[in-house]
């Protein structure tokens, strides 16, 4: 089930959230969550409008598999950076090229921030192509991040937990950067235009020098603008698949801005780890 997971036994409504919904695009990109007796949550919020400019969404995780075996969360991220408060072990995680597998056992909670495609290069003040694939820890960046974390966790329901980690980001905004927001109405434009299949469309609609695009991605993105197009149109492939649509593979690869079925098949085993028909029997 895309961008949704499986077991939300516990998932209720509150007042101002966003819980994970079915669309892959708007969702978290989840891949596969093992079944397994306990409980899980996934619970997003929007950010405060102090926080619109640079934050996607707030994200909440809580699960309880005391007794239980442990859950296998696998995702195909988003281009976007994460600042997650976990206990003990807060850290900043940079554009994950790959697919994402996480083991989830015993009791835990987290929150994270997702920054919004290309907005934490000022926070950061390197390139985010230098934590791609990886990770640091947060106090590297925010030095008061380990006491940031304790008031977050210690908090007694969500919506407090979320005040505090917005709060805490308030106090750290850095100065405007014009480029924040070139680079991530770059992005939603790929994410929300399915015509945008090659860097030349990009190139073409913006009326930048490919050379130019490229080093903005680097700097600000931590992709190239091939990886994020061809990311978000293998998305649209999983949401089709997932809605049940009945497309060729042909037709679908030419849609998508492929040569041929084969491209396409080969990109989707590249970040899927198997076929279109593959996947959708798997579900």
């Amino acid at each position: 089930m895309i961008g949704k997971s499986r077991h939300l036994n516990t998932r209720q409504d509150a007042p101002g959230s966003l819980l994970d919904r079915g669309a892959f695009g708007q969702g978290c990109g989840v891949l596969h969550h093992s079944p397994s007796p306990g409980t899980y949550q996934h619970r997003r919020h929007a950010p405060p409008d102090e926080l619109a400019g640079w934050v996607e969404h707030f994200w909440l995780e809580k699960w309880n598999l005391r007794g239980c075996s442990p859950q296998t969360r696998v995702v195909l991220p988003h281009p976007n950076v994460h600042l997650v408060f976990a206990p003990g072990r807060s850290k900043i995680y940079g554009v994950q090229l790959r697919r994402f597998a996480r083991e989830l056992k015993d009791q835990d909670s987290i929150l994270g921030i997702k920054f919004r495609a290309g907005a934490f290069y000022p926070f950061f003040g390197k390139p985010i192509s230098t934590i791609a694939n990886s990770s640091v820890l947060a106090e590297h960046v925010f030095p008061d991040a380990v006491s940031a974390e304790q008031r977050v966790l210690t908090c007694n329901d969500d919506h407090a937990m979320v005040e505090a980690a917005a709060n805490f980001l308030i106090a750290h905004l850095p100065a405007r950067d014009p480029n924040v927001g070139v680079a991530c109405s770059i992005v939603e434009a790929i994410a929300n235009d399915g015509a945008i299949t090659r860097v030349e469309h990009l190139v073409a609609r913006l009326g930048l020098p490919e050379r130019k695009l490229q080093r903005l991605f680097h700097r600000y993105i931590g992709a190239s603008p091939r990886w994020v197009i061809k990311r978000y149109r293998v998305y649209d492939v999983l949401t089709q698949l997932t809605a049940g649509e009945p497309v060729a593979g042909a037709t679908l690869a030419q849609n998508m801005g492929y040569f041929d079925q084969a491209h396409l098949y080969n990109d989707f085993r590249k970040m899927i780890g198997c076929s279109p028909g593959e996947y959708l029997d798997s579900k």
